[in-house]
């Protein structure tokens, strides 16, 4: 005959079962509902503008760990439109 400690020692197992697999279905969803991330380079150039022309130069070079939606939208607030003593200049900026 089984006692009734035996008896609660099972049914404690099979809550447990129960929570440890309820844990990992639930790990599981979470993983596989996260976004790829990884490195996106987005580079910039900056272009003056004069009455005979305009100048294209390498301006900078940022790397974004991210989803490539997020590296994109980051990337593309890099985007500028100004002056200086050089001339009107605009700075546009692309994931490469």
């Amino acid at each position: 005959m089984r006692t009734f400690v035996d008896i609660l020692i099972q049914l404690k197992f099979k809550k447990m079962k129960k929570v440890i697999l309820s844990a990992v279905i639930l790990a599981s969803i979470g993983t596989s509902m996260m976004s790829c991330k990884k490195n996106y380079v987005c580079k910039c150039s900056k272009t003056y503008t004069t009455g005979t022309g305009s100048t294209t130069n390498d301006y900078s070079d940022f790397t974004y760990d991210d989803t490539r939606s997020r590296a994109v939208s980051r990337c593309n607030a890099n985007d500028a439109t100004s002056s200086d003593l050089g001339g009107n200049y605009s700075i546009n900026c692309a994931i490469q």
